[in-house]
């Protein structure tokens, strides 16, 4: 997978975690505990939105955390308004 970094991607990366987990919880398909590792919650909420057919799966193979990251981050880019301060 050939990858831009994205502006902001840290950030991106920690609201679309935020929202992922919100998204899982209200579904009541699951409930993150504090002592969830961010690696852990990055693959759950990957999986579900995949599992959901909210995002297009990354190609087999290219399953890995920095590609599931990114996948995330770009979804979130997605999901803001174009006047978002995370997209300037």
């Amino acid at each position: 997978m050939s990858k831009k970094k994205l502006k902001n991607e840290a950030q991106l990366l920690k609201e679309a975690l935020k929202r992922g987990m919100e998204y899982g919880e209200k579904r009541g398909v699951v409930e993150f505990e504090a002592t969830d590792s961010l690696n852990d919650k990055i693959e759950y909420v990957y999986k579900l939105l995949v599992h959901d057919k909210v995002i297009v799966p990354l190609a087999r193979g290219e399953t890995s955390q920095p590609n599931m990251r990114h996948k995330l981050a770009l979804w979130m880019v997605r999901q803001l308004p174009p006047d978002d301060p995370l997209l300037r």
